[in-house]
């Protein structure tokens, strides 16, 4: 098993190695070819001039790292490797889309979560999607405070659209948000935290899909009910920084150049970036025909509370291969399920307590306990994503449905509050009747 890695970071996952070994499997994982911590993720200072340590991070590192790990194990037990399997999120998801892709013989089955897989596009976006907010005195500008009273706004209006008030906004795309009920001049307007039409106009630039000359679509808008991160994504105290991570891209991998100006960000970037694709790092190959001819699974899953990488940007590369292949005859669900997680943010976590844990890449360290790995409890594949993807490509048993599991204060010692369906897209949970919090109250259509 071969785990990924998260933003731009130089560092071993060991945090999800040894959940790993518990299902027996001999684990592995890459520093992607140079040396970072996790607070440093938005930092790719690294890469400035170094064309072949971004190559490394693209995908040599892990595809090495695999192809060694794989040599190691074999010496070791004396026998052939049964199985491979991988599992990522973000750029865990982009690495394991990318594997895919290059090389289909390097797992029989991929767990890839929240891809961060349109690297020449997510990563200008991210820096695009600060400057809605700057500078900080300007008259658009929108507070934190203020995000928060959005995101209590956006649940009030999109929760009941699914058919139960429950706090869970089961499709983020599917609400038809006013944000006018914030204006100042409402009639029970909150004068601390209400809107002026100059916020209101950056309100609809965060929701809105970046679109550029000549209707050239770049990239995706955040789904209603991802407001809690936010704040990362469109705050920051220096004006004459922007995003620090939307920076790191263009400057570090794209223009190498550590004083370009990032107020010079427009659609040239986007195309420079196209051109070079720094690394090889994009995963934009929607012909993943070899890897189903030589009987790969793939499970693909997004939160739809994701705040940091849109979750449409998921359900836009589905929709690509989809595009690709169904003319050809080729039926996705037969190695390829997505399937979305509503309320979940990015990777793991959620808001109001909306279940979120199938045993994928970082999760276990979301919950509080020691040894925590698989679903606690629930060692089956219809709760856990790993037991899921083993089952389909060893048993050919495809995963209809998951149950995603919130346990009360993350905390699996203290019992389970909820659990619901996830269903395989573009079908979703519907609510029939009874406890909301169990699975029974919930039918994939």
């Amino acid at each position: 098993m071969a785990y990924g890695n998260g933003g731009f970071t130089g560092m071993v996952a060991f945090a999800d190695m040894a959940p790993g070994l518990f299902y027996g499997f001999a684990t592995v994982s890459t520093n992607t070819g140079h040396n970072s911590s996790v607070t440093e993720a938005g930092d790719a200072g690294w890469a400035l001039k170094n064309p072949e340590t971004r190559t490394d991070w693209g995908w040599r590192a892990l595809h090495g790292s695999v192809a060694l790990g794989k040599e190691l194990t074999e010496a070791f037990y004396s026998e052939d490797i049964s199985y491979s399997y991988y599992a990522g999120c973000s750029t865990g998801g982009r690495q394991g889309l990318k594997s895919v892709q290059m090389f289909p013989d390097d797992f029989d089955g991929v767990l890839a979560g929240a891809c961060a897989w349109w690297t020449t596009h997510q990563q200008n976006w991210d820096l695009k999607l600060a400057t809605y907010n700057l500078p900080n005195n300007a008259s658009h500008h929108i507070t934190e405070t203020q995000v928060d009273a959005l995101a209590t706004e956006v649940l009030r209006q999109c929760d009941e659209v699914d058919g139960v008030k429950d706090n869970i906004i089961m499709n983020g795309y599917a609400c038809d948000f006013r944000p006018e009920t914030l204006l100042c001049d409402g009639p029970s307007a909150n004068k601390s935290t209400c809107f002026t039409a100059d916020q209101i106009d950056t309100v609809y630039k965060i929701y809105s899909p970046w679109v550029e000359t000549n209707d050239s679509f770049v990239f995706p808008s955040f789904a209603y009910g991802s407001e809690t991160q936010f704040a990362q994504m469109i705050m920051t105290d220096d004006d004459e920084q922007g995003s620090p991570s939307g920076i790191a891209y263009p400057r570090d991998f794209v223009y190498n150049d550590a004083n370009w100006p990032w107020g010079n960000l427009d659609f040239s970037t986007i195309q420079l970036s196209d051109q070079l694709d720094p690394g090889n790092a994009t995963a934009g190959d929607f012909d993943l025909r070899p890897f189903k001819n030589k009987g790969g699974k793939l499970i693909h899953y997004h939160g739809f509370a994701d705040g940091e990488i849109p979750t449409g940007s998921s359900i836009y590369y589905y929709k690509q291969v989809q595009k690709m292949l169904t003319p050809l005859g080729i039926e996705l669900d037969d190695f390829y399920r997505f399937f979305l997680i509503p309320g979940m943010e990015h990777c793991l976590d959620s808001v109001h307590d909306a279940p979120w844990y199938i045993a994928s890449a970082n999760q276990p360290g979301g919950l509080t306990g020691t040894n925590v790995w698989g679903v606690p409890g629930y060692r089956d594949r219809k709760h856990d994503a790993i037991l899921a993807l083993m089952a389909w490509v060893e048993n050919g048993i495809a995963p209809d449905e998951l149950i995603a599991t919130k346990f009360i204060d993350d905390t699996p010692s203290e019992g389970v509050q909820a659990q619901r369906p996830l269903c395989v897209y573009p079908k979703e949970a519907k609510y029939v009747g009874g406890n909301w919090n169990e699975t029974s109250a919930f039918e994939c259509r």
